[in-house]
């Protein structure tokens, strides 16, 4: 009877542990879903061309915005509402010293406009405390990808510079050597021309 007991015991002790364990497994399932939800991931990156970089290496204001940029790439909600207001201060830094001539075009600054705003919207959600994670989330990406387009806009302006002296110089090589064959057929002509001979009887009459 003890026997019986005992071993009864044993099954209801195994039992038990069978049904905690699934528990177990799913609460870990869960934190590691919170936690990667909790991240925003971009992985839109456009990188400038060499003319482009070439031009911009003395914009401080660029480089500092580009570097504080990186982190939103792969930034959870709190700390993307926390940077926001540096954020904003480095997006108007960058727009109150574009110093490159190619750059001051409307079509850019109206992208930098654009992101300005965007910057200044997420700096605004982190006085709000009713704020969604999803609103966080899709503000963040959309700055990123407005930031991603400002570049390709820099990537398609010296792109086009790149195109434009191209074609200057393919017009003017044919031109110029034409010009070269023209002249050389000329001297040679010239050297090649027989001397006009006179004739006898004039060359008396001449003397």
């Amino acid at each position: 009877m003890k026997y019986l007991f005992s071993l009864l015991i044993i099954v209801l002790v195994f039992l038990v542990s069978c049904n905690k364990s699934p528990k177990l497994n799913e609460v870990s399932k869960t934190n590691d879903t919170i936690v990667n939800s909790d991240k925003i991931v971009s992985t839109i990156s456009t990188t400038l061309i060499p003319s482009a970089k070439k031009a911009i290496e003395n914009w401080k204001e660029y480089k500092d915005l580009d570097e504080f940029l990186l982190k939103y790439y792969n930034i959870s909600k709190f700390e993307a509402l926390t940077n926001a207001k540096e954020l904003t201060g480095l997006v108007k830094l960058m727009k109150d010293s574009i110093r490159v001539e190619n750059l001051k075009s409307l079509n850019v600054k109206a992208r930098i406009n654009v992101l300005e705003n965007q910057t200044l919207r997420l700096a605004d959600m982190a006085l709000i405390s009713s704020i969604s994670d999803e609103e966080v989330t899709s503000e963040v990406l959309k700055i990123v990808e407005l930031y991603d387009a400002f570049n390709s806009k820099i990537n398609t302006i010296y792109k086009a510079e790149e195109i434009q002296k191209a074609l200057e110089i393919d017009t003017e090589s044919p031109v110029l050597l034409e010009e070269e064959k023209v002249t050389k057929r000329i001297n040679s002509t010239r050297k090649k021309a027989p001397k006009a001979k006179i004739p006898l009887k004039n060359r008396k009459s001449i003397q």
